[in-house]
């Protein structure tokens, strides 16, 4: 890997880390409010709203300036978040802030990645990523349950803290606990060496010509076989992992009766799960073969629902962590193969802009789907059952899809080594 690389991974850890966590603990100052249950996949709706609005205009900023610098600054951003959750402000509209600054943080991040490393070692490189990212959600929601936790809100620090920060609330310190993490993210983010990749200004930065070269972007890459593919998989993917997410913390409550800080461990398995499966891609799945494991998506949509029937810890906990591998081996080819063809016809920010926009529409409007659910008391199990099926259809339909094309001479968006977007290296 080139220098900066592991100083890259180590920012994105640290900031990862205080997201995960700091979900938890704003479930928790919801609970601690008194707020309906349904609120809690709001925090991500609004997280992730900014995704979806701000795309056409954070793979510009990102292209605009050093990545490593923007973000600095975006970790800044959420440390504004964090201290509006201290000072009152509706949990929702705090994470939104949040939302914010992780929108423009996620084509920097990735947009870094693909400047940085040849398409050879994408694959290997995205193994890193993903394990960074799936570590931090990993130990954020164990961090995260410990700050949420009766025995630590209990200790005297933290009672201080409490009544020193927001007498209103008792997880005052672990708030602040998590803006310490958000600032050493910010460090470590301005340690990370310029990659030299430059290119042309925007031609305009007005943003309705923002907005239509956007949309050229997005039409350019679904067109593309290979990248239209990948995309419509990930898309799918994150769609229902962060709907996931939600159904099994309360699949735990429901099923289990276990309570948030010991629901949120499970979560811990999938991403063990997913630790490994990214790491057997890195190792030995190239990325000429990523499209053999669309596989991997029918067999995560079926052990979705399997989950759900389980009753006993003993088999649960091994079934997430087989949801959490075949997910790995799913998503980190696939994703490396779409930010190898979306550097090629567009830009690294512009292309990690047009993912961001159709993976995080497709989060808000499976959330949106599933917080209605809740609030017509659909049975989780059942919910399980449809999201677990609706995946595996569609990985189907799409490697159906795939077998009924015959082969055609690559178009001109396709065949493009470079599109005029394209960068050039620094010397």
């Amino acid at each position: 890997m080139p220098p900066g690389f592991h100083l890259l991974i180590a920012a994105q850890f640290a900031s990862a880390l205080a997201d995960n966590a700091l979900l938890i603990v704003t479930i928790a100052l919801l609970q601690e409010q008194g707020s309906p249950a349904w609120w809690a996949p709001l925090l991500k709706f609004g997280f992730t709203l900014s995704y979806v609005l701000l795309a056409p205009f954070v793979g510009p900023l990102a292209d605009a300036m050093p990545k490593a610098r923007l973000m600095a600054w975006m970790n800044g951003v959420k440390l504004l978040g964090v201290a509006a959750l201290l000072l009152g402000l509706a949990p929702v509209l705090a994470f939104t802030l949040i939302g914010f600054g992780a929108a423009a943080y996620a084509p920097a991040k990735y947009g870094l990645v693909t400047e940085m490393v040849a398409p050879q070692d994408l694959v290997r490189a995205n193994c890193w990523l993903e394990v960074s990212v799936v570590g931090a959600a990993l130990l954020g929601v164990v961090l995260g349950g410990l700050l949420v936790s009766p025995w630590l809100l209990q200790q005297a620090l933290w009672v201080t803290l409490a009544h020193g920060l927001s007498p209103g609330s008792g997880l005052s310190g672990s708030m602040l606990a998590l803006s310490l993490v958000y600032a050493l993210a910010s460090v470590l983010n301005l340690g990370i060496p310029d990659s030299g990749a430059r290119y042309p200004a925007c031609a305009s930065l007005q943003p309705r010509a923002l907005l239509q070269d956007f949309w050229r972007a997005n039409r350019l890459l679904w067109r593309d076989r290979e990248g239209g593919l990948s995309l419509a998989v990930t898309t799918l993917f994150w769609g229902v992992g962060a709907t996931l997410q939600f159904a099994v913390l309360r699949w735990a409550a429901d099923v289990l009766g276990l309570a948030l800080d010991r629901a949120a461990l499970l979560q811990a398995a999938v991403a063990v799960g997913v630790v490994l499966g990214a790491g057997i891609a890195g190792r030995w799945v190239p990325l000429a073969a990523a499209k053999q494991m669309l596989v991997c998506g029918v067999l995560l949509g079926l052990l979705i629902p399997a989950v759900g029937m389980s009753r006993q810890l003993s088999l649960t906990l091994p079934l997430l962590v087989l949801v959490g591998l075949v997910g790995g081996l799913l998503v980190v080819p696939l994703n490396a193969l779409l930010q190898h063809r979306g550097f090629c016809l567009l830009s690294a920010g512009r292309s990690i802009a047009v993912q961001g926009f159709n993976e995080n529409a497709s989060v808000l409007a499976m959330l949106a789907v599933y917080a209605a659910l809740l609030a017509m008391d659909v049975p989780i199990i059942t919910l399980m059952w449809g999201w677990g099926l609706a995946i595996a259809l569609a990985i189907v339909g799409l490697m159906a899809r795939e077998r009924r094309r015959t082969v055609k001479p690559p178009s001109a968006a396709s065949s493009a080594a470079a599109g005029p977007g394209a960068p050039g290296r620094a010397a």
